[in-house]
């Protein structure tokens, strides 16, 4: 059955189609292209999920990031990520003071750069598994546990993770099991040579740019909120299952390609981010419905890092885009296809 009727405000379906433009808008200012890296973020960001960029140094990901959240209106931290960096230096820490007015030590919680809105963990890969730990933690029960105090943290939370893909010596790269933990895995690519023009003509001048904000952080928490009641069809939740549960190898319906190209696949983590991305994405193109098309167009951030390519694939330079990509062409989208499919079959049957 599908989802009980929600009937969606207009306003608030306007808000965030107005709110996707004004933003864009505003991030131009400073950001030149990455049209849908700035789109995957705002929909992480609307479905309460947090994201895990990857890309060469000079791609501007620590100020596209920065210039997020200044027009939203939310309270922004950078950590830079370092080996010899613990998680009391992101959690925060007790400390030993004296009251002056009973002249009677006391412990007071210092909070840590965790307690944000945004929080830029930058190169990520670089520390310790053991702080990485405490980061992912935070990211999943949004709190901190100090001692045995229990903090909360600020509400909207949005964790944005760095990692540099060509320097690995010194590096802590993040197990599958921990990048499960974000929404998107985005890759930020090279700009064209235009975009690249234009990059050198603005950041070597005296031009000054002045950001205004688009939402405020009630808004943005209201947004969250529309998003999740937006309805989704039995079919459209079926093709969502039908990508995913295709990656896993030895399981029933899944091709003998995957067998041949997969070591492990996507967890029921996938099936949800992709249905949350796709509701919010939805809104933000102004419908209250969600579509595949939806789904496609988010099968790569939300998979490629649940995916693991084995030694024959990454041998034949088989990558996980790649994977999704054929999974996406080869899997129908129309209802009538996807349930008479005999191999799609085994896998509602499972």
């Amino acid at each position: 059955m599908p989802e009980p009727s929600t009937k969606i405000p207009e306003e608030s379906i306007d808000l965030l189609h107005e709110a996707r433009k004004d933003l864009k808008e505003q991030i131009s200012q400073v950001i030149v292209g990455q049209e849908d890296v700035i789109d995957q973020l705002v929909i992480a960001l609307f479905s309460r999920g947090h994201c895990l960029l990857e890309g060469a140094p000079g791609l501007a990901k620590t100020l596209m990031i920065s210039t997020l959240s200044r027009c939203l209106s939310m309270s922004f931290s950078r950590i830079q990520f370092t080996p010899d960096l613990m998680p009391a230096d992101i959690t925060g820490t007790d400390v030993l003071q004296e009251n002056r007015d009973t002249g009677q030590r006391e412990f007071r919680f210092i909070e840590g750069p965790l307690f944000h809105n945004v929080v830029l963990a930058d190169e990520i890969n670089r520390t310790p598994p053991k702080t990485q730990a405490a980061l992912l933690e935070a990211m999943q029960e949004r709190q901190v546990t100090v001692g045995q105090t229990i903090h909360p943290l600020s509400d909207p939370f949005f964790v944005l993770a760095t990692q540099n893909p060509i320097e690995q010596e010194g590096t802590y790269a993040l197990p599958e099991a921990q990048q499960d933990r974000f929404m998107f895995k985005v890759f930020v690519g090279y700009p064209t040579f235009e975009q690249e023009r234009q990059i050198a003509r603005q950041t070597t001048s005296g031009r000054t740019v002045d950001l205004r904000p688009v939402l405020t952080t009630d808004q943005v928490l209201h947004i969250q909120d529309v998003v999740r009641q937006v309805p989704v069809s039995d079919h459209v939740i079926n093709y969502a299952l039908a990508l995913v549960r295709q990656t896993r190898v030895g399981e029933p319906g899944a091709p003998d390609w995957i067998e041949e190209w997969l070591s492990w696949g996507a967890g029921p983590r996938a099936v949800q981010n992709l249905l949350l991305g796709a509701k919010a994405r939805a809104l933000l193109q102004g419908r209250s419905h969600v579509s595949t098309e939806d789904i496609q167009a988010l099968a790569a951030p939300v998979l490629r890092h649940r995916i693991t390519p084995n030694f024959t694939a990454e041998s034949e330079g088989i990558t996980s885009d790649r994977v999704i990509e054929r999974l996406i062409q080869e899997t129908p989208s129309k209802e009538s296809e996807l349930t008479s499919d005999p191999r799609l079959g085994k896998i509602f049957a499972a």
